[in-house]
């Protein structure tokens, strides 16, 4: 497949876009549909979608977009897909994943604070699913037609332990077809994700006898041994060149105060910009965890049976960099300076991961607004701003898969 050619001098080519009468009638149709687009993201946002469990809100998803024209279908992974044809074999892909981090223990109702809304997970990902679906109504509202052609993608598996499913599974469906891929994820339009993180993310569990905590005291504690470990893993230096994060997310173990429990667990999430850093330290790690449940055990009576330690892993994420020279970057910035703004390129664990590490021109960006407090309850996003992002998203789009007039 040939890969996208921008040429070096052509500043003005956002504006000659905007003299094509079906790109200027994609935008004033996004423009003249804010309120709509903001009670969208609402709607989707109420509708749980934690990992493994996005299928409710992918099916709204599918409803809204077969609402505005699209034929849409599902795959094997669940992603939902939009696809409209070019002439030219390749295709630009545009995703935004349905999950949200947290798992809700209620139903989730959006409340509007001025002009803020609050809502776990209205941020990450509503305001960047609201954007997939916003541009992909805006691009059949329009009838535009383009060379390459372009895929609208909601995908699956992006947050926790996820592993990238839903973006593994488009990449392998669409394979060298594609010539570039958009991730929307978050709102910020401040920056460009242009180097996927590496991650590493495993359970270590710790298995013993159990017992009443007075009748067999004395017994080694499957908890004591992950304290222990715990201990030992914050005490490891972490670089800061490459930079690198190590995160204990979830402990869990035991049923009763006065119970020594017989199972202790904890997950581990593990970040780096080199992939041979993050091989020492799960390393580390795992000698950490083991080292934990030795001194355990020979804390405890002679007696006392042995400790089990297993590590199951949870997924793992591929780096990969686009070329500094790539004309997928290029087109971006073309558009930022055509709109105005100004973005810094940064590393980041997102569904660009995936293309990224295969060679194919990938990167995240914000579907526009502002958001915060992302993965709490505390999640908050204002809608101000909104609409460059999703001007931004349509114009590169449309730069690199070539309107037909």
């Amino acid at each position: 497949m040939t890969r996208l050619a921008v040429p070096a001098q052509m500043p003005a080519r956002p504006a000659r876009l905007l003299r094509e009468p079906r790109v200027a009638r994609a935008l004033a149709w996004l423009r003249s549909h804010e309120d709509w687009i903001t009670e969208q993201q609402i709607r989707l946002t109420e509708i749980p979608a934690p990992p493994f469990g996005e299928e409710r809100r992918a099916r709204a998803l599918s409803d809204l977009l077969g609402e505005c024209g699209w034929q849409v279908a599902m795959d094997d992974a669940g992603n939902v897909v939009a696809e409209s044809g070019g002439d030219a074999g390749g295709v630009v892909l545009l995703s935004a994943h349905l999950d949200t981090a947290l798992v809700p223990s209620e139903p989730v109702r959006v409340r509007r604070e001025g002009t803020r809304l609050w809502a776990p997970g209205i941020s990450d990902h509503g305001a960047g699913l609201t954007a997939l679906g916003a541009v992909a109504a805006a691009f059949r509202a329009a009838e535009l037609v383009t060379r390459a052609g372009v895929v609208f993608a909601a995908n699956v598996g992006e947050e926790g332990e996820g592993n990238l499913r839903g973006m593994r599974a488009l990449v392998a469906r669409y394979g060298r077809r594609v010539e570039a891929a958009i991730a929307i994820d978050g709102a910020s339009t401040g920056h460009i994700t242009t180097a996927g993180i590496a991650s590493r993310r495993f359970e270590a569990v710790v298995s013993g006898p159990g017992g009443h905590s007075w009748g067999s005291a004395g017994a080694p504690n499957p908890i004591h041994a992950l304290g222990r470990a715990i201990a030992r893993i914050v005490a490891i230096p972490l670089p800061q060149n490459p930079r690198t994060s190590m995160n204990i997310g979830a402990i869990e173990g035991g049923g009763a105060v006065n119970a020594i429990p017989a199972r202790a667990a904890m997950k581990i999430d593990l970040r780096s910009e080199s992939e041979s850093v993050l091989d020492g330290l799960e390393k580390d790690i795992r000698r950490a965890v083991e080292q934990g449940a030795t001194a355990e055990r020979d804390a405890a009576r002679s007696d006392s049976p042995s400790l089990a330690v297993e590590f199951r892993p949870l997924g793992s994420r591929p780096a990969g960099r686009l070329a500094s020279q790539s004309p997928l970057l290029a087109a971006i910035r073309e558009v930022d300076r055509f709109l105005g703004l100004e973005a810094r390129c940064q590393a980041a664990s997102t569904d660009a991961n995936v293309p990224l590490s295969l060679g194919i021109p990938a990167v995240a960006l914000g579907g526009g607004g502002t958001g915060g407090g992302a993965h709490t309850d505390e999640e908050w996003y204002d809608a101000a701003g909104r609409m460059v992002g999703l001007e931004r998203i349509l114009l590169v789009l449309l730069l690199l898969a070539g309107p037909v007039a």
